[in-house]
């Protein structure tokens, strides 16, 4: 029974949301040659569900890739990702704060998709699940989309927002996994490493 999880993330509030159950992890981040951003690019046509487990896949290739070089103790390796979906449209996290801009501008006054697909890899077994929630946005004005972008908090963020910060001043309703919005659903993370035999 592992004692520990390898952690291949590189947000705050995933660690939190780690800690928030009692987990233990070491985080086994990036190398400076690894092509992070290109791992999450959209190909034409893609399906966000479709979308998100395929990254959520791609890094967790690359988190077991990096364990087996740097001859790290064997654990398992945790990965996760967020995107933002209205209907087929995948919001990643914003280029610049003009693109910021026209993402919150999309999303103002909608309901819309954070999906959050986690997985787990223990030795060759692999565990996947993901979590699919309905955020609603209420109907933001010009002032509150430009003052919240200049916050600087939506840069790095899927969907070009935290609901944890605060955007979540524009939120009327919430229906599914409150930490999976956040970027780590807390009840499928759990299970996933229970089936890795780890006590959670």
């Amino acid at each position: 029974m592992s004692e520990f999880v390898y952690l291949a993330s590189q947000s705050p509030r995933r660690r939190q949301l780690l800690e928030q159950l009692g987990v233990r992890y070491e985080l086994l981040l990036p190398d400076a040659h690894e092509d992070t951003e290109g791992i999450e690019a959209v190909l034409p046509g893609e399906a966000p569900v479709r979308y998100v487990r395929r990254v959520t896949g791609l890094k967790l290739d690359a988190a077991v890739q990096r364990l087996r070089l740097r001859g790290l103790p064997p654990a398992p390796v945790l990965c996760s990702d967020t995107t933002v979906a209205l209907r087929r449209v995948i919001y990643g996290k914003p280029q610049d704060e003009r693109d910021a801009v026209r993402m919150l501008r999309e999303l103002s006054g909608t309901t819309h998709r954070v999906l959050t697909a986690v997985a787990v890899q223990n030795g060759r077994r692999r565990h996947e699940s993901i979590s699919d929630s309905r955020v609603s946005f209420a109907s933001l004005s010009a002032r509150q989309v430009r003052d919240y972008v200049a916050s600087g908090e939506p840069m790095g963020k899927a969907g070009a927002y935290a609901i944890q910060g605060r955007a979540g001043a524009f939120v009327t309703a919430i229906r599914g996994s409150y930490p999976g919005i956040m970027g780590l659903p807390l009840y499928e993370t759990a299970q996933l490493l229970r089936a890795c035999g780890m006590a959670v």
